[in-house]
């Protein structure tokens, strides 16, 4: 008896596969990859699961999510969140915001597998929620940006400047501006803290504001967590009482004003051949006709009133 029961055990392992499950702990508004550690072929069947409700599947060289109306219309969970790597299945969850079981479930026509992901997500504070964290500098003096987090030799910390890499830690290892863009405009002035992973800017410029993002990455054989923090950077002219964005705003609007005003000008001189002249309130006009020895306009106290076409016509006697 206990012979078969051996034996069964064995070939339900074999067809089967062994039953394991993880336990993930994510923070509201992360992004988390439940890895399926295969590569997939078309003889492979990956569908998976929450809490019973089918949400994706892989079937030969086609992949599906939220393939059931419970899926896609329950308060509209996972619409647009889930994505599926077609290499090995593996699914990722962007913005989680749902606590609860994830299965996979991998078949084939030799033998099925089956994993358990527990998933638990943390609820964030108001504070946490704020997407972007501001900050206001004056120019030529230092700011931190500081992401609140202590490195772990798992997590691979990336900053980004209006999303090109300026700086990078992995494990034990950091790397600053290895570009030549990231080179020309930060050079010498950028610091990592190994401890945090917070960034130091020194001496700072008005060309320095904008966003800065970091995306930590925190790597599991089974899982992987994608978190993002944002920091919006001013930096105030000195002198001026602006910050940076404000004085290019008002470069910005003195140049489009000075561009219509020369627009305008050549408009009045060059359309339908007339001797057109702008004039300005309280100024003078001076017209002269094509005989410029003997006909001249002069018109004192210029007003607003006064503009118009002026045109010349000459007498029959003059012809």
């Amino acid at each position: 008896m206990k012979l078969f029961f051996h034996f069964f055990s064995v070939i339900f392992l074999l067809k089967h596969g062994v039953f394991g499950a993880d336990t993930v702990s994510v923070m509201e508004g992360d992004s988390v990859t439940l890895n399926t550690n295969v590569k997939t072929n078309q003889q492979e069947k990956i569908k998976w699961f929450f809490n019973g409700i089918r949400i994706a599947e892989i079937t030969g060289d086609l992949s599906y999510s939220c393939t059931d109306v419970q899926c896609e219309e329950r308060n509209g969970r996972f619409r647009d969140r889930l994505k599926l790597d077609h290499q090995t299945g593996s699914l990722t969850i962007t913005n989680i915001t749902d606590s609860g079981e994830y299965e996979l479930l991998i078949t084939s026509e030799t033998s099925n597998s089956d994993k358990i992901f527990n998933v638990t997500v943390r609820g964030v504070s108001a504070v946490e929620k704020e997407q972007v964290k501001r900050k206001t500098v004056k120019e030529g003096e230092s700011v931190t940006l500081d992401p609140g987090v202590i490195n772990n030799p798992n997590y691979v910390m990336t900053w980004y400047f209006n999303d090109f890499v300026i700086s990078e830690i992995t494990g034990d290892q950091s790397k600053i501006c290895t570009d030549a863009q990231c080179d020309k405009r930060f050079r010498d002035r950028l610091k990592l803290d190994h401890q945090t992973g917070s960034l130091n800017i020194t001496n700072t410029r008005n060309t320095d504001f904008g966003e800065y993002k970091l995306k930590i990455i925190i790597n599991n054989s089974s899982f992987s967590i994608t978190r993002v923090k944002r920091f919006n950077v001013t930096v105030t002219v000195t002198g001026s009482g602006l910050s940076s964005g404000a004085v290019a705003g008002i470069v910005v609007v003195a140049v489009v004003v000075l561009l219509g005003f020369a627009a305008v000008v050549i408009y009045n001189l060059c359309s339908n051949g007339h001797n057109q002249v702008p004039i300005h309130s309280l100024g003078y006009l001076n017209l002269r006709g094509k005989n410029r020895t003997k006909h001249s306009y002069h018109i004192t106290k210029i007003r607003t009133t006064d503009s118009g076409l002026y045109n010349y016509r000459p007498t029959a006697e003059e012809s």
